[in-house]
């Protein structure tokens, strides 16, 4: 089954880092994408561009709404995510408390619905 890992992390917690603390985390973090491909766990990752370079949109009554930034105010943002295929929920726990992020922000693991059902959303 596959789950969509959401990293979410303090942007400034990254700013504040020496370089050398950050070229190390970031090489684990490279370092640990690499051993999930290899184990064939990692479908994909990918990190976002900083939160101040994203919009919000909505559509209401037919007319679109964009403004800037997250739409929620908060510490933490969006960082990045990494879709994994794990046999089970606790192998997808074990999987995203290894990402080397998790030590400085909060992952949110989801199950992936293979369709959109038709009996219920959520």
């Amino acid at each position: 089954m596959k789950y969509l890992c959401l990293a979410y992390e303090a942007e400034a917690t990254f700013k504040r880092m020496p370089r050398a603390e950050w070229d190390a985390v970031r090489e684990e973090t490279l370092t640990y994408v690499q051993a999930l491909r290899q184990s064939g766990h990692l479908v994909d990752a990918r990190a976002l561009r900083s939160a101040s370079s994203a919009v919000t949109l909505k559509v209401r009554d037919g007319r679109l709404l964009v403004t800037d930034g997250p739409f929620i105010e908060t510490k933490e943002q969006l960082g990045g995510f990494f879709l994994v295929e794990a046999r089970d929920f606790d192998e997808a726990i074990q999987i995203a408390a290894r990402w080397p992020g998790a030590r400085y922000g909060e992952i949110e693991l989801r199950p992936v619905e293979e369709g959109l059902p038709e009996d219920a959303r959520y």
